[in-house]
């Protein structure tokens, strides 16, 4: 360290005069350079300041190749550049040619990516299957529960055969290896099969119980009752005769 009397008798550190290569970083940082970076079959062509470092290459990459920084490997006459190391001391300059790789790790995340959404698709296709026939099967017990609220006696085969159809889509949902969306999908599906198989059991009782519709058959006489001041049909409805019916087995067994 070197010392020089300033006027007035006060000692200071003598200043430096800038050398060469200071003299060369300042120009560098002025420069703007064209680079071409080769990037599987594309290349792409950047505007830059020759003092910028490779983490700034890899920045100006990002919407052109989709990569993330840390995605990145950049290569200059075969060797891979730090991220904090700059073009002009490394030799880059105006038309030089830079490599860009894909990072393993990353490229390894995407694949699986891609594989977990294609199962994922796959697993959505299966439940959408099922909701299908789910959906035919829905019919059925609409039909069913139409028939024991109107008070036909249904065969006791018709609800086994419904509830075991409807066990065996419930047996293809439980095998569908799903995950995210498809997951909720077939969760929701499972509940609505299970929905479905308690209704049956529902109307698979009442319709074995002859005492279960006396209250629905009252029920349809007193509003065929409201209908005498001549508002609707003349003809009285169906269910009465059975509801009549009903009533006198009832005081018969009383």
């Amino acid at each position: 360290m070197e010392w020089e009397m300033r006027p007035g008798g006060m000692f200071v550190q003598r200043r430096q005069e800038p050398t060469a290569d200071a003299n060369a970083n300042a120009n560098a940082n002025s420069v703007m350079i064209n680079i071409t970076v080769a990037h599987a079959s594309s290349l792409h062509h950047l505007f830059l300041a020759t003092h910028s470092t490779f983490w700034d290459v890899k920045r100006l990459l990002v919407h052109k190749t989709g990569l993330q920084p840390e995605e990145q490997r950049l290569f200059f006459r075969g060797e891979e550049k730090d991220n904090e190391g700059h073009l002009h001391n490394e030799g880059v300059m105006d038309r030089s040619k830079l490599l860009l790789l894909e990072d393993a790790a990353s490229e390894e995340r995407k694949l699986e990516e891609i594989r977990k959404h294609n199962e994922m698709l796959k697993a959505s296709e299966a439940v959408a299957g099922v909701r299908a026939e789910v959906d035919k099967l829905a019919e059925r017990v609409s039909a069913l529960e139409v028939a024991v609220d109107g008070g036909t006696r249904v065969a006791d085969k018709e609800f086994l055969t419904s509830t075991e159809l409807l066990m065996r889509q419930l047996l293809k949902l439980d095998g569908i290896e799903a995950e995210g969306e498809a997951k909720l999908q077939r969760k929701a599906e499972v509940r609505r099969v299970q929905n479905f198989v308690d209704t049956l059991d529902s109307l698979k009782a009442r319709n074995s119980n002859p005492y279960a519709s006396i209250g629905k058959a009252v029920s349809v006489a007193t509003r065929w009752e409201t209908f005498d001041s001549g508002m609707g049909s003349l003809n009285a409805p169906t269910s009465i005769s059975s509801s009549r019916d009903v009533t006198q087995d009832w005081e018969r067994h009383d």
